[in-house]
C-alpha cells in the first residue's frame, strides 16, 4: 500500500511538472490568434488604402481643373463629360462586383472540403476579372482614338494613372486566382489550407471596393458639382490664410 501511494505521489508530481511546461510553451497573452499571413495581408491592404487615397485625391483636385483651363483658353480637350461612357462602364462595374460573389462561393466550397466547387468558382472569378480588364482595355483604346492620352491634359493624366493602377491590381488578382486554380488541379489546395483562398479573397474584395469608390467619383458625380465644391474649398482656405 505504501508503495502504491508513493507511486501515485510521483505520478501527481510529474503531472504538475508537465502542466507547468505546457504553460510556458503556449501562446503569449498578447497573441492575436491570427495567422501571420493574414495579418500581413491586412497591413498591405491598409497601406494600399493610403496609396489609392492619394491617387483619388489627386484626381478629385484635377478633374475640374481641365475644364476651367479649357474655358479660359489655356487647355485642350477632350473633357470628361465629352468622353466618359457611364452605361458601358456600369456593365464593367457590375461584372467586377459579381466576381466578389463567386469569390465568396469559392472560399465557402473549400471550407466544406468541396474542391470541385472551389475550382469552378475560382475559375469564374478569374474569368469575370479578365472580362473587366478586357472592358477597361477597350475603354482606354476608345479614349485614345478620341484624342485623350496620358499626356493630353491633366484630366487624362490623373484619369489614366488612377484607373491604370487599379487595372494593374486586378491583373495581379487574376494571376493569383489562376495560380490557386492550377494548384488545386494538382492537389495543392485542401480543406485545411482554406486560409490561402481566404487571403486571396481579402485582396480581391479590396480591389472591388476600390472600384466602387473610383466608379462613383469618376463616372457618377457630375463635374459641375465637383467644380463648385472645389471653389468653396479654395475660398475657405483663403479665408483661413487671411485670418
Amino acid at each position: 500500500m505504501a508503495q502504491a501511494v508513493a507511486t501515485l505521489e510521483t505520478a501527481h508530481g510529474g503531472g504538475e511538472s508537465h502542466i507547468g511546461g505546457a504553460d510556458h510553451s503556449g501562446h503569449p497573452p498578447t497573441s492575436t490568434g491570427l495567422d501571420s499571413r493574414k495579418i500581413a495581408m491586412w497591413a498591405f491592404l491598409a497601406s494600399d488604402c493610403m496609396f489609392f487615397g492619394s491617387l483619388i485625391a489627386m484626381y478629385m483636385i484635377y478633374r475640374g481643373e481641365a475644364e476651367r483651363l479649357y474655358q479660359a483658353g489655356q487647355g485642350i480637350g477632350p473633357l470628361p463629360h465629352e468622353i466618359l461612357d457611364i452605361p458601358y462602364t456600369s456593365i464593367s462595374a457590375f461584372v467586377l462586383l459579381m466576381s466578389s460573389l463567386t469569390m465568396v462561393l469559392a472560399l465557402a466550397s473549400i471550407q466544406k472540403g468541396n474542391v470541385r466547387g472551389l475550382r469552378i468558382w475560382l475559375g469564374a472569378t478569374a474569368l469575370l476579372g479578365a472580362v473587366f480588364l478586357g472592358g477597361q482595355f477597350f475603354e482606354f483604346t476608345e479614349f485614345k482614338h478620341e484624342g485623350l492620352g496620358l499626356t493630353t491634359n491633366i484630366f487624362g493624366s490623373s484619369f489614366f494613372t488612377l484607373t491604370g493602377f487599379h487595372g494593374a491590381h486586378v491583373t495581379i488578382g487574376v494571376i493569383w486566382l489562376m495560380s490557386l486554380l492550377i494548384m488545386s488541379l494538382r492537389g495543392g489546395v485542401r480543406k485545411d489550407q482554406a486560409l490561402n483562398v481566404e487571403i486571396a479573397g481579402l485582396y480581391w474584395h479590396f480591389v472591388d471596393i476600390v472600384w466602387i469608390v473610383i466608379f462613383t467619383l469618376v463616372y457618377l458625380i457630375p463635374y459641375d458639382e465637383i467644380s463648385t465644391i472645389t471653389h468653396e474649398a479654395e475660398g475657405a482656405l483663403r479665408q483661413i490664410g487671411l485670418g
